[in-house]
């Protein structure tokens, strides 16, 4: 099974014309003490790096994308997937619980819970939808339609390549799971203040467990 990344002590071939790369350190001045250090590497979990004088962690990267034209990109994505899946819900009664109080407990409250098992089961079938379309998309070449449209793309961050298969599922789970069976209000809210507040690399929580980031593209 391929891991879709370079074999050890094999350069990466440079067919990818988004790959990072990274600031080459400048060569020491004549007489310096302290030579040349070499630079942090690429991702630094536990820190933003760029201190004082230090490497600017942002060195050889493409634009980030602004916040913006990440939200448009996944409402495209969003619209994509939910249209035709509310489209083909309807003979089986829709995938949105459109019942109301209509004052008759008994009978109201059957209605109800049969319309949340309902609700349930197409949440679901829209869960394995949306990651398997996030996930398929993000891992042939970090663009969904939506990213496509606003040229965007989700690289890894440690070295800009397309996102491997692992890391584009966890990537598409993330995202989608808790947004679709838990909390969606809460959870797009976070993604869209860290969109906006994350340093130095705007990742939202999907960005953060799958180690990528979202650029801009030419």
């Amino acid at each position: 099974m391929s891991n879709d990344q370079p074999t050890p002590g094999q350069p990466p071939e440079d067919d990818d014309p988004f790959l990072k790369k990274p600031q080459e350190p400048p060569p020491p001045s004549a007489g310096s003490p302290y030579g040349s250090a070499p630079p942090p590497p690429p991702y630094d979990p536990g820190g933003y790096g760029g201190g004082f004088g230090g490497v600017d962690p942002l060195a050889g990267m493409p634009p980030l994308a602004q916040p913006g034209k990440r939200i448009v990109a996944r409402l495209i994505d969003f619209l994509i997937i939910s249209i035709p899946l509310y489209l083909i819900s309807l003979p089986w009664g829709g995938a949105i619980d459109v019942t109301s109080d209509n004052g008759d407990d008994g009978f109201g409250d059957a209605v109800s819970n049969s319309y949340s098992g309902h609700q349930l089961v197409w949440s679901l079938i829209g869960l394995v939808v949306y990651v398997a379309y996030d996930t398929y998309f993000t891992h042939k070449d970090g663009r969904t339609l939506g990213k496509r449209l606003l040229k965007l793309r989700v690289a890894m961050l440690n070295d800009g390549r397309v996102p491997d298969t692992s890391s584009a599922l966890m990537r598409a789970v993330v995202l989608w799971l808790p947004a679709l069976l838990c909390c969606p209000c809460l959870w797009w809210l976070i993604n869209i203040v860290l969109m906006f507040t994350d340093k130095p690399y705007r990742q939202g929580l999907q960005d953060k467990a799958a180690k990528t980031v979202v650029v801009s593209v030419p």
